[in-house]
């Protein structure tokens, strides 16, 4: 500041000025030299189960996706920007995306060059990237997405799937890139905007609150807004004729409930459902990490599952009070605490299924203690149900019976060593602990013992790690 003042000495400001921008060449000199090249980020993130999925080299942080869908045809036209984070210096870095044709990328608004490698987009942008740079990339893309198959999930297709009006998106693990370029993986969570352009007459819905809709020309817009991170795998565009209840539920959390008209829905009240049940989970789990809760409840008979897509789960046909629970305790085992990895994913499922148990203890149908015992029984010794270690239950068993059914045991044997106390004290700790990010399970163990003051490593090792039937707790 003294020397920007002093217009009287001239000379004397030229030499400190040449003397302080000498000092700072010799001490940049030697940082610039060390500084490692810029190369290309890895094509995966290195997940045991799916290698390739998510990228290295930088960290999302918001998607911004643009889609428009003619359900006639099933041409998907899109544009995804995202903003991100070089983790190192970059000369490229890929980009998950399935069959769809890339039209052009751009990185910081100037075009970039790319070149395709099965499922991987590799992109070249015109100038190097620096380590703690932000940038963004921008592909614009097309064609017709394709659902995935083969043993991992039950059997069924899953990703984007046409509907009899529309389509139909539940992405879990790995189908989110069939329908956007992403990272996609878990361990890698970002914001989203989300826009959808359909015919009029079809309403788009997605993840996180409602920012404006309207129809002009023919078609019909929708812009939703998730503030809070997500995993490529809960992000959904679905598309179809919806009956919607907006509201609130008697804890004061905003709802939206979409169903498709034509299905019959009996006895069950999706919309009462979901307001008591994000509410008794926001007492047991901890308050309720998302901004909106609700339900998207469309016709997909092929599908034979329901997804906790982040703020609304999807179920592919009017599904009973005990899936409509498990999904939304999901909201906190699985899209607020995600797994670092698919290896982890009892943390996921076993949770949820835990939760299911809860729910019916809450009502007063029977104790969790009772329902643990009853599955246990009902299994035999040398049913292939034991086979399978669900603290690593392998990529093509990854949603087996065991992994939901054996987690949930786990969880129980747990509150039957540590007690009441600590066990109800331990779901929100944990929920807190990783709100909004991702864990494995020696993290859940550590937690538990910490708070019960207890080792419990033989408890884990026996009830997720053994291929046998474990004996029952306290014989």
């Amino acid at each position: 500041m003294a020397l920007s003042r002093s217009a009287r000495r001239t000379s004397r400001w030229l030499a400190l000025a040449t003397a302080v921008a000498s000092a700072a060449t010799l001490a940049a000199g030697p940082a610039t030299a060390s500084a490692p090249p810029a190369s290309p980020g890895a094509p995966g993130v290195g997940d045991p189960y799916f290698p390739e999925l998510g990228n290295g080299g930088f960290d999302a942080l918001h998607y911004d996706l643009g889609v428009s869908y003619d359900p006639d045809s099933g041409l998907l036209e899109g544009r995804t920007t995202i903003k991100a984070k070089a983790t190192k210096n970059l000369s490229a870095f890929d980009l998950d995306l399935q069959k769809l044709r890339v039209e052009s990328v751009k990185v910081n608004g100037e075009k970039a060059a790319f070149t395709r490698s099965g499922d991987e987009l590799t992109v070249t942008p015109a100038a190097h990237l620096r380590k703690g740079q932000r940038f963004s990339v921008s592909v614009a893309y097309a064609g017709i997405p394709e659902a995935l198959g083969g043993p991992i999930i039950f059997g069924s297709p899953y990703g984007w799937m046409k509907t009899k009006d529309g389509v139909f998106v539940a992405c879990e693990p790995n189908a989110a890139s069939t329908w956007f370029p992403s990272s996609d993986h878990p361990g890698d969570k970002a914001t989203y905007d989300i826009r959808i352009d359909a015919p009029k007459g079809l309403t788009g819905i997605s993840n996180g609150r409602l920012v404006s809709s309207h129809e002009k020309g023919g078609r019909s817009y929708s812009h939703w807004r998730e503030t809070k991170p997500m995993a490529t795998y809960l992000a959904t565009a679905t598309i179809g004729k919806f009956d919607v209840r907006t509201g609130t539920t008697p804890g004061g959390t905003p709802i939206y409930v979409a169903t498709d008209p034509t299905l019959p829905t009996g006895n069950v009240d999706v919309y009462g459902i979901t307001a008591e049940a994000t509410d008794y989970w926001s007492k047991v789990f901890g308050k309720y990490p998302f901004e909106e809760t609700g339900a998207i409840v469309d016709d997909m008979p092929q599908a034979g599952f329901s997804l906790e897509v982040q703020s609304k789960p999807v179920y592919s046909a009017v599904r009973d009070e005990t899936t409509i629970v498990h999904e939304l305790a999901h909201q906190w085992f699985g899209d607020s605490v995600s797994v670092k990895n698919w290896q982890n994913i009892w943390l996921n499922e076993g949770f949820a299924s835990y939760a299911q148990w809860l729910w019916d203890e809450h009502k007063g149908t029977r104790s969790a203690h009772d329902a643990f015992r009853k599955q246990y029984a009902a299994i035999p010794a040398d049913d292939a149900f034991w086979k399978i270690k669900v603290g690593d239950p392998q990529r093509d068993t990854m949603f087996s019976r065991a992994v939901y059914k054996r987690g949930a045991m786990t969880l129980q044997a747990l509150r039957e060593r540590i007690g009441d106390k600590a066990f109800f004290k331990l779901l929100p700790a944990w929920t807190a602990a990783h709100r909004y990010g991702n864990a494995e399970t020696s993290q859940f163990i550590a937690l538990a013992e910490k708070i019960s003051g207890q080792q419990l490593d033989d408890l884990f090792q026996t009830w997720l790690y053994t291929d046998t039937r474990p004996a029952l707790p306290g014989k």
